[in-house]
């Protein structure tokens, strides 16, 4: 989202400073020709994205690290210089995947993408979305909350065989999409993911919170500061869950207009999913994000994710090599 309008950028300004005040005293630092203010100390002031695991162990005693240990980082410009992949310590989520129109998924995704990646087609005249909340509690980029709605798409090269593809996608734990949302609660994951990844980021409040046997999450307007939709999601069982891992790719257009493509691998420590249509209530209100989910026209869930511990390697995004035509 931009805006010309002093108003919502003085907003954002006061946002960002007063979510970083919780966390501490802040600094500013320079990215990508963008002041962003960060935790003083932190781990982004500290390392820029690169911090070795053996500050992480003598910061976060619990965290286990013996997977990350296994992958390695580069230095990369990505609009600035950063390391990749970005590692994500300890974090929680949920995710509703919803069916939605299918046209109206097609009209929000740029021509060049829908020549490499198609919605996928569940049932005549319907695709599907994914609606994640993430929690970041612990990561390189320090801490923060975000949102993901996104297309749930075919693979780039592959043929789109509608829900065959989905059950590919599901028994593979290897999912592509196309991200028609992000917004974020901290200036560092904004600008982060608009100037490296081109992603459709913008700052708002979001509340991620544990409330009896349910997971609360709050996503507020950015230019009202009201509530915009609520989304109320079930704790799952997750006692016999065993340890997974799960890549999510995504395709979408550089600044340049050029085909680009990352992706997230994430090693679920603990974790379970329903179809239950009850394990999720979404509360809507004239909100711009709520406006816009409405706009999908959603329908039924098809699958409820509740995922309270995982750990994540974001990695940067590359050149999209066009598929040859058959």
């Amino acid at each position: 989202m931009k805006s010309t309008s002093p108003a919502p950028v003085l907003g954002a300004c006061l946002l960002a400073a007063a979510t970083l005040a919780q966390a501490g005293e802040t600094t500013v630092i320079q990215i990508g020709g963008h002041d962003v203010p960060v935790v003083k100390g932190g781990l982004y002031d500290r390392f820029r994205s690169n911090p070795p695991l053996s500050a992480i162990a003598a910061e976060a005693p619990d965290v286990d690290l013996g997977w990350f240990k296994g992958i390695a980082k580069e230095k990369v410009d990505i609009g600035f210089e950063s390391h990749s992949p970005n590692f994500y310590y300890r974090n929680s989520r949920v995710t509703a995947v919803f069916t939605a129109d299918l046209a109206r998924l097609r009209e929000l995704m740029p021509p060049q993408v829908l020549e490499q990646v198609q919605p996928l087609q569940v049932w005549p005249g319907r695709g599907v979305v994914a609606l994640t909340a993430y929690s970041y509690h612990y990561c390189d980029n320090d801490s923060y909350n975000e949102i993901g709605l996104s297309v749930v798409t075919s693979k780039p090269g592959s043929p789109n065989w509608g829900p065959f593809s989905l059950l590919s996608q599901s028994l593979s734990d290897d999912f592509w999409g196309y991200v028609l949302k992000l917004p974020v609660d901290t200036e560092l994951a904004r600008v982060r993911g608009v100037v490296g990844y081109n992603l459709p980021k913008w700052l708002t409040r979001i509340g991620y919170r544990e409330d009896g046997n349910h997971v609360v999450v709050d996503i507020f307007d950015s230019d009202t500061g009201k509530l915009d939709v609520t989304m109320e999601a079930q704790k799952l069982d997750v006692s016999s869950s065993k340890e997974s891992l799960v890549t999510n790719s995504f395709t979408n257009l550089g600044h340049q207009g050029q085909l680009q493509t990352g992706y997230t691998t994430a090693r679920q420590l603990r974790h379970a999913s329903t179809s239950s249509a009850d394990a999720v209530k979404l509360t809507l209100t004239d909100g711009s994000l709520s406006r816009f989910i409405a706009s999908l026209e959603l329908g039924k869930m098809v699958k409820y994710e509740y995922v309270p511990d995982f750990q994540a390697a974001l990695y940067a995004p590359k050149p999209l090599q066009p598929a040859v035509a058959k």
